[in-house]
């Protein structure tokens, strides 16, 4: 086996994509996998951490475990993608989101040596196609109902604005944006974990006349549940949800009627594909998608995805629909809101070399 593993910038569409409490990116920094079998085999992972202050994961993170982790991958069957996690997970304590891009590259062979897409090993695509959603970034009321018209007529009908910093400005923002819906669209509103207790207090309790779903209010899982059992508004955690153990939790607090299960945050494919079964189980409505990336991170989202019952299936995320960079010409791309997974075998998507240049290392 050999592993290279390579550094792409990817731009972003906006210039600038802003979230809660001020923080903003203007290109994701993506780590990519390339795993070669002895049978000539490739295939690609990648992890893209949305900069390094929304979660406990950052780019030079991922690249740095990834010399501490892949050299103890050489000489594993990469399709048994059970045996791969034992490994890294003993060699390896925590940091999900390093393991999650050799996940994906797993996934891809196995399809591959298989002969079918991922979607169908993990239980097979239901419905035509996935709905995705908009992320609106963090702005004036004003620009932000002029972003969701933008999305609006690339066919986007499901829209999640980024609030999250000053309580009157975000309910603001809020009613700017939901005055101007239209029929059937859905508005999610995200403060990314940055309100405190007292401050979402008062967001939910001036916004309780309007139709939305209120996202991750606060840090502390503690006071979002607090926040749950304030408001009439549908549910969401994200940030707070970082494994199963934290799932059963929730489920069991009924703290939640939708959960975003980020593909990198849980460690890739694998463990994803577990919470969502679990979620199927347990009737949990779900939003499935990741930080970042670019067309093979997408290709992952897409098989999860489309493989989910339609009716659990709240929402995905197109990232590479975010970026100006190609890294496959074929990659999953949203149509009128709507994105398919790929139907060649493993993740589908091939992957330019000259989008990646040159490896930032290689292990072998």
């Amino acid at each position: 086996m050999r592993i290279a593993v390579y550094r792409v910038d990817l731009p972003l569409r906006e210039g600038t994509y802003s979230w809660s409490s001020g923080k903003s990116i203007t290109t994701y920094d993506s780590t990519i996998v390339r795993m070669e079998t002895d049978a000539g085999l490739i295939g690609y992972g990648e992890v893209c951490p949305l900069g390094p202050a929304y979660l406990p994961a950052y780019a030079a993170g991922v690249r740095s475990g990834l010399g501490e982790l892949a050299p103890h991958l050489l000489g594993q069957d990469p399709r048994q993608i059970g045996v791969i996690h034992r490994v890294m997970d003993e060699r390896l304590k925590g940091h999900a989101y390093v393991k999650s891009a050799l996940d994906m590259a797993c996934w891809d062979l196995l399809g591959q040596a298989a002969g079918v897409p991922v979607s169908t090993l993990l239980g097979g695509c239901q419905g035509a196609a996935v709905k995705v959603y908009r992320a609106i970034s963090q702005d004036t009321p004003e620009r932000m109902v002029e972003r969701v018209a933008l999305y609006r007529a690339e066919g986007f009908r499901h829209f999640q604005i980024k609030v999250g910093g000053d309580p009157d400005l975000d309910i603001a923002r809020i009613r700017a944006v939901a005055a101007r819906l239209e029929p059937g669209e859905v508005l999610v509103a995200d403060a990314n974990t940055s309100w405190l207790s007292h401050q979402a207090a008062r967001v939910v309790h001036a916004i309780d006349d309007i139709d939305l779903y209120l996202e991750q209010p606060c840090q502390d899982y503690g006071a979002c549940l607090d926040i749950r059992r304030r408001t009439r508004r549908p549910f969401i955690l994200d940030e707070s949800i970082d494994g199963i153990t934290a799932l059963l939790r929730a489920h069991r607090d009924q703290a939640m009627d939708v959960v975003n299960i980020k593909l990198s945050k849980v460690g890739g494919l694998h463990v994803a594909r577990q919470m969502r079964d679990l979620c199927v189980a347990m009737g949990i409505a779900m939003t499935i998608e990741d930080s970042g990336g670019g067309d093979i991170a997408t290709a992952a989202i897409a098989h999860l995805a489309h493989s989910t019952p339609e009716a659990l299936r709240f929402s995905a995320s197109d990232v590479n629909g975010y970026i100006t960079v190609r890294l496959a010409d074929d990659g999953p791309y949203h149509d009128r809101g709507w994105m398919k997974a790929p139907a060649a075998p493993g993740l589908g998507v091939t992957v330019r070399p000259d989008a990646l240049g040159k490896p930032v290392f290689v292990v072998r």
